[in-house]
């Protein structure tokens, strides 16, 4: 009735292959929160993905998505997607996507879906790589509630990540804003990450501002505001370059 759902296990570790995928965390009780997914183990080819967080309860939180594994040889691993919120509570965030060695960092996971009145979880952000990984979205509002805001590009050598959109509001709410790009972090002639859209309002709401791009020799663009709801609302602010 009361409890929270137990963490998922961590992913094993591979020597010449891909890194085990983590465990999903247990749902929660009637008021218990969920569980937080097990992160990606460490691989050489490809970091292992995150495991999902667990759903809630009905009152209680959502669990937030593993991390995800980081890679010797490869591409960081895909943070989990956070956990569906209750009736009366907000999905949970992202996993943060893993390091890649000399590659793409791990893309962010998606942020969790809501309940009836909650918000929607942030996208995880993307992990480090010689190309940052992109954010993940924002998960969706539930029927009084704002979408979950876009998880930020990671850090790259080359290039920095793209941000995550913003998630889609409820009839009655906010789009959640795009995440920011990512910055690219060596000399030379590098860009920065775009930065992700904003959600699109429903019924009655404002739409989410765009993400601002990222930083380097060549700037990122700006995301796109996401539109207002189309009773009543104003769309989003486009992110700066």
């Amino acid at each position: 009735l009361f409890g929270t759902g137990g963490a998922g296990g961590a992913g094993g570790i591979a020597v010449n292959a891909q890194g085990g995928t983590g465990g999903q965390g247990g749902a929660g009780a009637l008021f218990g929160s969920g569980g937080v997914g097990g992160a990606g183990g460490q691989g050489s080819t490809t970091g292992g993905t995150g495991g999902q967080g667990g759903s809630a309860g009905l009152f209680g939180l959502a669990g937030a998505g593993g991390t995800g594994g980081s890679s010797i040889n490869g591409d960081g691993g895909t943070g989990g997607s956070g956990g569906d919120g209750g009736l009366f509570s907000s999905g949970g965030t992202g996993g943060t996507g893993g390091t890649g060695s000399s590659q793409l960092g791990g893309f962010g996971g998606s942020g969790g879906n809501t309940g009836f009145f909650g918000s929607g979880g942030a996208g995880g952000a993307g992990g480090f790589g010689d190309i940052g990984g992109s954010g993940g979205a924002g998960g969706i509002g539930g029927l009084f509630g704002s979408g979950g805001a876009g998880g930020t590009g990671g850090d790259g050598n080359a290039a920095g990540g793209e941000g995550g959109p913003g998630g889609l509001a409820g009839p009655i709410g906010n789009g959640g804003n795009g995440g920011a790009g990512g910055n690219a972090v060596s000399i030379g002639p590098t860009v920065g990450g775009a930065g992700g859209a904003g959600g699109g309002a429903n019924l009655i709401g404002n739409g989410g501002n765009g993400g601002n791009g990222g930083l380097a020799k060549t700037v990122g663009t700006g995301g796109a505001g996401g539109s207002g709801g189309r009773l009543f609302g104003q769309p989003g602010i486009n992110g700066l370059p």
